[in-house]
């Protein structure tokens, strides 16, 4: 389950995050690349930018439901 107090700091502002337990499986990239990419210094997984029509939510949803280790957040 994610926790939005492990929030990484370089997700955009928004109502979808990636916390500090992201493994960079790269799936949430692969799933929604408009709006996952990967910070190389830490190895993980941030959202650079939040959705903002409903095909785009749509998107980030399916990201979260497939994150294996559950570091995708939805406030």
């Amino acid at each position: 389950m994610p926790n939005i107090l492990d929030r990484l700091p370089q997700n955009a502002p928004g109502r979808f995050y990636v916390d500090s337990s992201c493994t960079d499986c790269d799936l949430c990239r692969g799933h929604a690349p408009a709006f996952f990419g990967r910070d190389d210094e830490i190895g993980q997984s941030f959202v650079f930018r939040q959705p903002e029509t409903p095909e785009d939510i749509a998107l980030c949803r399916e990201a979260l439901e497939s994150c294996p280790t559950e570091s995708i957040g939805e406030e």
